[in-house]
Formats: structure tokens, sequence, C-alpha cells
């Protein structure tokens, strides 16, 4: 597929993504790469062109260098995102205390450790959502207390249990919590949904992703 081509259909998910405001997204496609410019009125906006660019196929890679410009409104100090983060954490995540938050210019960074990776990115995800925040770098630690053999043999079965993709081609190795996926998929989709499969699983501290495109 041409980057022509994957740039139009870029250019077109972004308008048909009822949760992103396109109007002053600059789209650029080089050898399958593409990179998103301009400005957004939010962080999630910035967050979910990400993510509908990554939808598109043929697209190897995304460049995000998205400015988020707030509106007047919509602009908060940092020790009010930082009060309705902690609640939203404490409500959303069932994180309790677990999680720290600071905020420096609009920035959100999350520390702490939690039990489950869920826990992590709902923090994340409902962060993301609040006004005034410009963006988020999630720190948050999660402690397992499973063995190496419990995780591996949760990811494959739930691999095997999926309805969205075949996942013949897919090795799953695990040391020390951390999770590497090899072999191949069938596209990007297929890749993510193999990543959220591992991510999923309790114990499991990071995911690398060595799988190959088809």
């Amino acid at each position: 597929m041409s980057d022509a081509i994957i740039r139009q259909n870029v250019i077109d998910e972004l308008d048909f993504e009822p949760s992103v405001d396109a109007e002053g997204i600059g789209v650029a496609v080089k050898d399958g790469i593409v990179t998103l410019t301009g400005h957004v009125p939010s962080f999630m906006h910035k967050h979910n062109a990400q993510q509908a660019a990554e939808r598109v196929r043929g697209v190897r890679a995304v460049a995000v260098e998205l400015d988020v410009r707030l509106e007047d409104q919509n602009k908060k100090s940092d020790d009010e995102i930082a009060e309705r983060a902690l609640r939203i954490i404490a409500w959303m995540a069932n994180a309790g205390d677990a999680v720290k938050v600071v905020v420096d210019g609009g920035w959100v960074t999350l520390s702490g450790a939690v039990e489950w990776n869920y826990q992590r990115q709902e923090a994340e995800r409902a962060v993301r959502r609040l006004t005034g925040v410009l963006g988020v770098t999630n720190s948050i630690a999660v402690r397992p207390r499973v063995t190496v053999d419990d995780i591996k043999d949760r990811i494959a079965k739930a691999l095997a249990r999926s309805a969205e993709f075949e996942c013949a081609g897919i090795k799953v190795e695990v040391k020390d919590s951390v999770v590497t996926l090899k072999g191949s998929v069938r596209g990007w989709r297929d890749r993510r949904v193999a990543e959220e499969t591992a991510w999923a699983t309790p114990g499991v501290t990071q995911v690398r992703d060595e799988l190959l495109l088809q």
C-alpha cells in the first residue's frame, strides 16, 4: 500500500473518529510511518488521534508531534488537577493511596505501586480525561504475587480463548515477570490484542513486543 493511500486513510479515520477534533491536525507518511503534527484542544484528543492512526491498515508506526492548546475555560491550576486526579484514581482504579500524583505545568506524573496492571492502566486513563491535563507520565510499578509459570500459563490460555485472531504464531516467554511476545501476527490490530492480553495477566510488570507483521 502506498504512502499516499495510507495518508488519506489516516485523514479519513481522524475525521471519522468523534472523539478527535482533527481540524488542526496535519498528517505525513513516509515508508508507512505516520507523523501527526499541529494542535488539539486536549490531551485526550491527542491520545485518541494516535489510536485512530494506529488502527489504519498499512501503518507501521506513529510519531505524535501534536501540541495541546487548552482554551481559557479549560485551564486549571496544578493543585486543582492533582486533587481531582487523586480522587478519580482512588475511584476508578481502586488504588487507594498506592498511587502518587505530581503535577507540573499541567503535566501529570504518576508513581507508586499497585498489584494489578489494570489499576496502572485505569489510573492513566482516568487522568487523561481530566480538564487541564497537558500530558501524562505513568511510572506506576506493578508488584507481582504470582509465579513465572503461572503467568506464562495464563497468557497462553487467554490467547487460545480469544476469538479475535489466530494465536498459533505467537510464542510467550516470561522472565522475572517480564513477558516477551515473539512470532508473527496478521496485522497491527492482532498485535495490540496480544499485547493487551499479556498486560491483563496478573503479575506482569513489562511486555516486550517482538512480534512481526505478516
